[in-house]
């Protein structure tokens, strides 16, 4: 009889523990998730393992770095070997075109850094020289392209596209006239927004 008593209250021992227990772990699970979403919408959660981007392109635009600067890897360092990238649909056809842009001593000077655009497929549309970043889209297009907003010591200029390409060199196109058009979307906007790093 004493051990059918014991049996009975381990038994309901367990029972309740195991409904005191599930409450519980709910209660956890619902803190874990409103505190990673306030954190996540207030800008404070760390999303360093959250990947943002897409892994073919970053090797499409890797395959293409190595071919593009094929003449200066031997002579560049390992710290130097590193890009950032963005996508933006440039000529709505669906498709983003990418701009890689870099931030270290090897492609950037006192007039700013080099960068490129490609193409969807990793081909070359343009590189570009002496920019500082972020680039903005603007509202207007040229040869069915995005014309684009580039900053060159200090200046705001106006790049469209001509004859298929932008020009190379920011700062000497037509300076932009007035403010960046508030619907203008931001581009390889590295120091703000931290882009992450990839290497080549």
């Amino acid at each position: 009889m004493k051990t059918k008593i014991l049996v009975a209250f381990i038994a309901l021992v367990l029972f309740s523990c195991q409904n005191k227990e599930k409450p519980a772990s709910k209660n956890i699970i619902k803190t874990i998730v409103q505190d990673t979403l306030s954190k996540t919408l207030g800008g404070t959660a760390n999303l360093s393992k959250v990947t943002a981007k897409n892994d073919k392109v970053i090797e499409l635009i890797r395959e293409q770095l190595l071919v593009v600067l094929k003449k200066d890897l031997p002579v560049m360092t390992k710290d130097q070997r590193f890009f950032y990238y963005d996508a933006f649909d440039l000529n709505n056809d669906k498709k983003d075109e990418y701009f890689v842009g870099f931030s270290n001593p090897y492609f950037c000077g006192s007039g700013g850094c080099s960068g490129y655009i490609l193409n969807n497929d990793g081909s070359v549309i343009n590189k570009f020289t002496v920019t500082d970043f972020p680039i903005f889209i603007g509202t207007t297009s040229s040869e069915n392209f995005k014309d684009l907003i580039f900053k060159s010591g200090n200046t705001l200029h106006s790049l469209k596209m001509k004859n298929g390409k932008y020009p190379l060199n920011p700062s000497v196109q037509e300076k932009w006239k007035g403010d960046i058009p508030a619907a203008s979307p931001v581009i390889l906007d590295i120091y703000a927004k931290k882009l992450e790093k990839y290497s080549f």
